[in-house]
Order: structure tokens, then sequence, then C-alpha cells
């Protein structure tokens, strides 16, 4: 929406300055100038936009709501950060993201772009995800991920952790947002299936709410591939949505062994670890 706006907007400079201009040969130069001088002008005040509403936000100060402008923000400028990065997604199973209520995401994780290409897809779930504490400090998505609820967490001490699990049941109970977690806890050298860290499934089992399984491939050759001037294919692919039913009486770690599986047998085993399938 935002790169169509500004290409629209440009569009209609180059006409205007070609029109005031009189008819002749100069329109060869004045049309892509005044496009080019205008989508430059329009990026530039974009970005300033996004960079002072985020100067705005104190990160000590805690969120109790999700705020809609900045929801907002990220819902404009995440398909202009793909576009520009050239990330072409093929999604799968979006259909059965549930229309209403609460949910628990569940995902593999590649890359820092993975909530990124989550919060495009799920747009209209007020989805916000459990996140490093390292995302504190990150430029422009530090301050955004904040104020649209992200919960950090202390993934050394279990103590902490628990309490970031508790906040995200509270959130859920409250209907505040829903909760995307990657249950593997990091981002694995070899971009392979690791087992989970199952405590997080609690959000589920306290909540009695539908858990979403997604996939997603590729996300970590983004960066390699757009310095190379190379689009990126990513898959992302809503396996199912487990209702309460289908998992009441389960533990979380019958549960996160349930999702586990349903993940591997998507991805296939050359995107599994093989000390995982061993």
């Amino acid at each position: 929406m935002l790169l169509g706006g500004m290409t629209v907007l440009s569009v209609l400079t180059a006409v205007s300055a070609c029109i005031s201009s009189g008819i002749g040969l100069h329109w060869l130069w004045v049309a892509p100038l005044s496009f080019l001088g205008s989508f430059l002008g329009l990026a530039v005040v974009a970005f300033l936009v996004l960079w002072i509403s985020c100067l705005l936000v104190d990160q000590e100060k805690p969120q109790e709501h999700d705020s809609p402008y900045y929801r907002a923000l990220a819902d404009l400028y995440i398909p202009l950060i793909l576009t520009v990065g050239q990330a072409r997604v093929h999604t799968k199973g979006l259909e059965q993201t549930p229309k209403s209520g609460r949910f628990l995401l569940v995902c593999n994780h590649l890359h820092e772009a993975d909530p990124v290409i989550l919060l495009k897809y799920f747009r209209k779930s007020q989805l916000t995800f459990i996140g490093k504490q390292e995302t504190k400090s990150m430029f422009l998505v530090g301050p955004l991920m904040h104020k649209i609820m992200c919960q950090l967490v202390n993934r050394e001490n279990d103590r902490e952790a628990l309490k970031t699990i508790l906040n995200c049941i509270r959130l859920i109970k409250e209907d505040e947002v829903s909760i995307g977690v990657f249950p593997e806890g990091y981002i694995k050298p070899d971009r392979k299936l690791h087992h989970f860290r199952s405590g997080v499934f609690k959000i589920a089992t306290k909540t009695g709410v539908p858990i979403v399984v997604c996939t997603i491939t590729n996300t970590n050759h983004i960066v390699k591939n757009f310095l190379h001037l190379k689009p990126t294919d990513i898959d992302l692919h809503l396996i199912k949505t487990i209702q309460p039913e289908e998992y009441a009486g389960m533990t979380t770690v019958e549960l996160g062994d349930m999702v586990y599986h349903m993940m591997a047998d998507d991805l296939g085993p050359d995107r599994v670890s093989q000390e995982e399938i061993s």
C-alpha cells in the first residue's frame, strides 16, 4: 500500500511537471527526473515518520495495551520492506486462520525476518511474539515491537522465562493479543528444525485457545540474495489449526511432540536435524 501510494503520487508529480513545462522533447528528461525526485522525497518522508515515531517510544515503560497507531505503522511498512527485500512469499493453508478469538501461533525459526513475514500474513489477528531480549536494542524494530506488545524472554533463566509465559497467558485471557512463539528457542546454526522447549505450550493449555501450526522456509537467504540482487522465494504453510478439544488432557510435552512431528512432516527430512530424527 505504501509503495503503491508513493508510486502513484510520483507519477502524478511527473505528469504535472510535464504539463506545466509545455509540450516538447524536454519531457524526455522532465518526466523521469520529476518521478525520481518525487519518489526519493516521499521515501525520505516515510522513513522520517517511522524513525521519529520510534524515537518517541519509551521501552522502559510497560506497554499495557496494543497500540493502534504502531500496529498500523507495522501493517503499512512491512509490505514495503518485503518488496524492497525481494521476498516472494508463497502461502498455503492460511484459510484455516481463526476468524475470531485469540490463538497461539507456533512456527519454526530461521531468521530475524520470520516475525516480519508472520505479521504481514496474520495482519488481521493482532499478533505479537515472545522475543529475545536483544530485540529491545534493535534499530526501529525494538520500539515498534514494544508498542505492539512483544514479550521479551530471558532464555537463560527459567524463572524469568516462566514469568513471560504467565504474562502471555494473561494477555490472551484479557483478549489483548494473539501470541506467536518459536518453540525451538533459538535460531540454530544449521537452520534445521530442532526439538522444542515445551513450556511455551502452557499458553495454550492454560487458556484453551486454538494452536495455529506453521512452517516457514528460506527466510535465512533474504539478506544474501538481496546483496546479490536476487529475489528469495519463501514458503509459509499453515499446516493445521488445532482446536482445544483436540489437545484436551495432553501435557505440554505431549503437545510439543505432536506439533513438532507435524512441522517435521511438512518441512521434510532435509530440513530436520538428523540428531532429532535419530
